[in-house]
């Protein structure tokens, strides 16, 4: 399950697109809106929700990693 990113409070800044080790928004033109291009590569590291100063974006925990993940 890829990320979620909120289109009312994303401010287009890219950060989560320059954060991100796995290229998830791979693609996402400077101050253009987060293209989630590879949802499969994500591993749910959260560094895109941290790092977002506007709290735009939340991960969806697969079921069978939510434990791990906690």
């Amino acid at each position: 399950m890829p990320p979620v990113v909120d289109k009312d409070k994303c401010k287009k800044c890219s950060k989560c697109v320059d954060i991100c080790t796995e290229d998830v928004y791979f693609g996402t033109p400077k101050g253009g809106f987060p293209a989630i291009t590879y949802p499969e590569a994500c591993w749910y590291c959260n560094c895109c929700v941290s790092e977002c100063p506007e709290g735009a974006i939340r991960l969806r925990i697969p079921l069978n990693m939510q434990l791990a993940h906690k």
